[in-house]
């Protein structure tokens, strides 16, 4: 392990500029608490170099979809210098093979975490000082105890093939990352692993993945730890994986394993079974995964994992809590046997919205894109029923280290705060649950003081005034009160009456051994279990595989009538299957599901059943095709005569579920307390085995007034400013881009939607648009609507840019002579019709005054090049120039002399033609006599004919060149003697 003290320096030098106090490196002895808005707890004997981890896989595209990290002074800063600030040492990366749709290309979201974007997070970890730990998920998507699938490639492989391409996989992505220069300190290989690795399930398989990645990992980094990861300490099987992993030989250094507190039992269980690694098998361990919550809300409009209070009660829901949860976890890895406890990494605690709630359609898109949501729509070709239907955001935001707009929160601090300890100011963070049981209702009275929990870990007592809804408990039933202390903490009370009758089920909690009862199926066994409901015994049922397993006990000796049997279900993972409470008598089976949620939730469920006249009836809890991985408890069965009441209260029951569906945010505090108020009352009514037709008759009453009483909150409204102004040009293939607009009060957040002619453009929310053909004609806006909390939004929509339409046009066409003093004519065919302006060019230089459609060469054009642009208009569509194909005009002889006739002018004589050209040319002739042709005299010579005699004769010579305009000119008259 590295040293850690240069970073413990830098951690306290971020305390004095965080809370103005002077804290010092954690290693002084005599080092003392630092004065903090949170309390922790300092921990005894914390090693030095103990690794305080983050696992920070979504990080990239986080930073892709813009999300902002910040120091504690709230500006923008170095995600990874920010982390060591705060006493971080060292990241976890996850690492999947191919995350990527096979058709598509696009990411399956998560953070679309390959070894190429490992690697680069891995280097800008390192460059701020921090470890890296790598951790091989050997699948394409998530892998964890319910989805262990292999990479696509790997389809259809032999265990030989998939070891070998384990090992190959290993070694290829480790090089990148050695070349990129991480410092990698330990390799995962496999997450998770507790039910399989990349598609396997048996040990002998699962070991030979292992044993490949570890082969792989040795060959690149010799000096890094190789470490194997499990999850669900509660079950106490960790001894058996180990064991396994002996058996087969597997090379490993480390075993790690994942801890929520909400989920896996209690942290003592945790570190026994830590210890059970490392002194029967000498193993180092540590924490790979854990957190907490620090708020319900959600932050992003897709919802969270730990979303109710019910969900996490060990630690209370609150930066407090948060820290509390964190220290705690840290302080038993610490204080494992033969300080073999080497660190704890906490999972994503910078997985933050990437817009708020009320920015939802804009967020789906960033998610799509970016991949930062927990899974894109991309991923349902790998993992179609998890993925390919939820889909969507961070469901972690709310366990997040930094605040939603990238501001660490105080519980971050808590790996440096750890080593030295805090003084904060004492309050009230929580209060012990209140839980009583009675035998009936005369005797209910509730607790004048509840135990109140402060943020030191500490508890005292404070005096609660209940709620006068208790004294509408008149009969049997399981009831909750509200109650608050008088510093104004609200509490709550538990208070179960029991009915006055006998429980016919025979050793109901199993704590007298396993008679009467008989299991039947796999992975289901009485026996001693922390996860009981009651007592230290309870129906314990847990298998890898999809498995079915039942308890049922036969009651005898019943009095015909009518029972209710009841059973509490504890446990979780269960995704698939039926659980089911049931009895079957000689009047038929009566039955009703039984709620697996999580760990911590003790959900009882009854039904009602008919004995007939034989006085014999089976009760059993029963789990069939429950999906591999799913555990848990059947505990406290109770089968006691039972008098149903004859009261209706279905209309009492629809009042409250219409109450209960309200939008709570709509509504005034002091009204909501009169229906809440009411509706405590209508639920003991609700709860009653017996109540009566005036309970229900005032309970209907009190919930109608006050429903009918809600007053609604008047919110204020943003107000428009100036509307979003749309800049640049609006033709196809042109980027506009929209101004925000103008709002008060400041807003936290805009959205853009683009419109064309009033329909909003799908995918168009971003602040520019590129304009596409299907815009030509329309009017284009853009609607921003602003958001800021405790305001109703505000749209404002920009004045409207038309795009013009298209003209068809054709290339113009120059017809013609291209000679000087010749006449040139432009065409162009365009539809619709538009009016054409024209500009001729010679050589490419506008030629003055010549803007018609017929152009007459100058003599100045000779020997250039001219061409004709056609500009056409028309109201509504684009304007289009465009230009002809060049013509060229024929060059001028730079000197043609007049013709000369030379010789005797008498019959019989030779007449010879001369003229001077320049440059030289071909010459034609043609001779005339007295102004007509003479035919076939085209020579430059001709013979006096008798017929000439007393004539005049003439010639005229034609030059000619290429490129060159002909000339041609006629010599003067000489006359023939008679």
């Amino acid at each position: 392990m590295r040293q850690h003290l240069v970073r413990l320096a830098a951690v306290a030098a971020a305390a004095t500029l965080t809370l103005g106090v002077t804290a010092t490196p954690a290693l002084a002895a005599d080092e003392g608490p630092v004065d903090a808005d949170i309390f922790v707890q300092k921990v005894d004997g914390l090693d030095p170099d103990f690794t305080m981890g983050v696992d920070i896989s979504s990080y990239l595209s986080l930073i892709d979809s813009g999300v902002v990290f910040r120091d504690s002074a709230g500006q923008p800063a170095n995600f990874f210098e920010v982390l060591a600030d705060h006493g971080v040492t060292d990241v976890r990366l996850r690492v999947w093979n191919d995350p990527y749709n096979s058709t598509t290309g696009a990411g399956y979201g998560g953070g679309t975490v390959d070894a190429e974007r490992a690697a680069e997070m891995g280097k800008l970890a390192t460059d701020a000082g921090l470890g890296v730990l790598v951790d091989f998920h050997y699948s394409d998507f998530w892998a964890d105890p319910g989805k262990q699938k292999a990479p696509k490639a790997w389809a259809g492989y032999t265990i030989a093939q998939k070891a070998a391409a384990t090992k190959a996989y290993t070694i290829e992505s480790l090089e990148l990352m050695k070349t990129e220069g991480v410092d990698v300190t330990m390799v995962q290989v496999g997450n998770e692993t507790t039910n399989g690795v990349a598609g396997e399930t048996s040990w002998a398989n699962i070991a030979q993945i292992f044993q490949a990645g570890s082969e792989g990992v040795r060959q690149v980094f010799p000096d890094a730890l190789v470490a194997v990861h499990f999850t669900n300490p509660n079950r106490a099987n960790y001894t058996t994986f180990a064991g396994y992993l002996q058996t087969y030989g597997v090379d490993y250094d480390v075993f790690a394993s994942s801890y929520y507190a909400f989920w896996h039992g209690t942290l003592a269980n945790l570190k026994s079974e830590l210890n059970k690694i490392v002194n029967q098998y000498g193993k180092k361990v540590i924490v790979a995964e854990t957190s907490w919550a620090y708020t319900l809300d959600d932050a992003d409009g897709h919802p969270n994992v730990i979303r109710t209070a019910a969900a996490a009660t060990q630690y209370p829901v609150s930066v407090q809590g948060q820290s509390r949860a964190l220290r705690d976890v840290i302080a038993t890895v610490s204080e494992v046997d033969q300080g073999a406890g080497l660190g704890v990494y906490y999972w994503e605690p910078a997985w933050l919205p990437v817009g708020p709630p009320s920015a939802l359609e804009a967020n789906k898109v960033l998610w799509e894109r970016d991949g930062s949501g927990w899974a894109s729509s991309a991923a349902s070709e790998y993992d179609p029923a998890d993925a390919g239907v939820y889909f969507g955001g961070s469901a972690w935001d709310n366990q997040a280290l930094f605040a939603a707009d990238g501001t660490p929160l105080s519980s971050l601090s808590t790996f440096e705060w750890v080593y030295t300890g805090t003084t904060a100011p004492l309050e009230v963070v929580s209060y012990e649950p209140v839980s009583l049981t009675f035998a009936n209702a005369s005797a209910v009275a509730l607790p004048a003081t509840v135990t109140v929990v402060y943020n030191d870990g500490s508890t005292g007592t404070a005096a609660v005034e209940w709620s006068d809804a208790v004294s509408w408990i008149t009969s049997p039933g399981s009831y909750t009160v509200s109650g608050v202390t008088a510093a104004g903490l609200p509490v709550s009370a538990s208070v179960t009456v029991t009915a006055s009758t006998t429980n016919h089920v025979a050793n109901p909690g199993f704590e007298t051994a396993t008679a009467p009862w008989t299991v039947t199926g796999t992975g289901g066994a009485i026996t001693a279990t922390t996860d009981a409901s009651s007592g230290t015994r309870a129906f314990k049922f847990y298998s890898g595989g999809t498995y079915s397993t039942a308890v049922s006990q036969t009651v005898t000796g019943l009095e015909p009538g009518t029972y209710q049997l009841s059973a509490v279900a504890h446990g979780g993972a269960f995704t698939s299957g039926s659980a089911t409470l049931r009895a079957v008598t000689s009047e038929g089976s009566f039955e009703t599901p039984l709620s697996i949620t999580a760990w911590g939730e003790h959900n009882s469920s009854s039904v009602v059943v008919q004995v007939g006249e034989n006085g014999e009836a089976v009760v059993s809890a029963s789990l069939v095709d429950a999906a591999g991985g799913t555990w848990g408890t059947f505990d406290d069965f109770s089968l006691v005569a039972f008098d149903p009441s004859t009261v209706d209260t279905t209309d009492l029951a629809a009042l409250v579920a219409e109450a209960d569906g309200l939008d709570r945010s709509l509504y005034t505090d002091a009204t909501l307390a009169t229906l809440d108020a009411a509706l405590e009352k209508a639920r003991i009514v609700l709860a009653a085995s017996a109540p009566t037709e005036e309970q229900r008759d005032i309970a209907a009453g009190l919930v109608g007034d006050a429903l009918e009483g809600l007053e609604e909150i008047v919110v204020p409204a943003l107000e428009v400013v100036a509307a979003p102004v749309i800049s640049g040009t609006a033709r196809v293939g042109q980027t506009l881009t929209a101004s925000a607009g103008e709002f008060t009060p400041a807003v936290d957040h805009v959205d853009y939607q683009w419109l064309r002619d009033g329909v909003a453009i799908d995918g168009a929310t971003a602040s520019t648009y590129t304009v596409v053909a299907a815009d030509r004609g329309a009017s284009l806006t853009v609607a921003v609507t602003a958001s800021r909390a405790g305001f109703t939004s505000a749209t404002a929509i920009s004045t409207a840019v038309a795009v013009p339409r298209a003209l068809t046009v054709g290339t113009p066409k120059i017809s013609g002579s291209a000679v000087v003093g010749g006449k040139l004519t432009a065409s162009v065919s365009v539809s619709p019709t538009a009016t054409k302006a024209y500009q001729w060019y010679a050589d490419g230089k506008a030629v003055s005054g010549a803007k018609s459609a017929t152009y007459t060469v100058k003599r100045a054009d000779a020997g250039k090049k001219l061409t004709v642009r056609i500009t056409l208009t028309r109201s509504g569509y684009e304007t289009v120039a465009k230009t002809s194909a060049s013509v060229t005009v024929a060059k001028l002889f730079a000197k043609v002399s007049t013709p000369k006739i030379s010789g005797t002018a008498k019959v019989g004589k030779k007449l010879t033609a001369s003229i001077s050209v320049s440059p030289a040319a071909a010459k034609t002739y043609q001779w005339y006599v007295n102004g007509k042709a003479v035919s076939g005299a085209k020579s430059a010579s001709y013979t006096v004919r008798k017929a000439d005699a007393g004539k005049k004769v003439t010639v005229k010579v034609t030059v000619s060149k290429s490129g060159y305009q002909s000339v041609s000119k006629v010599s003067a008259p000489k006359k023939i003697a008679k």
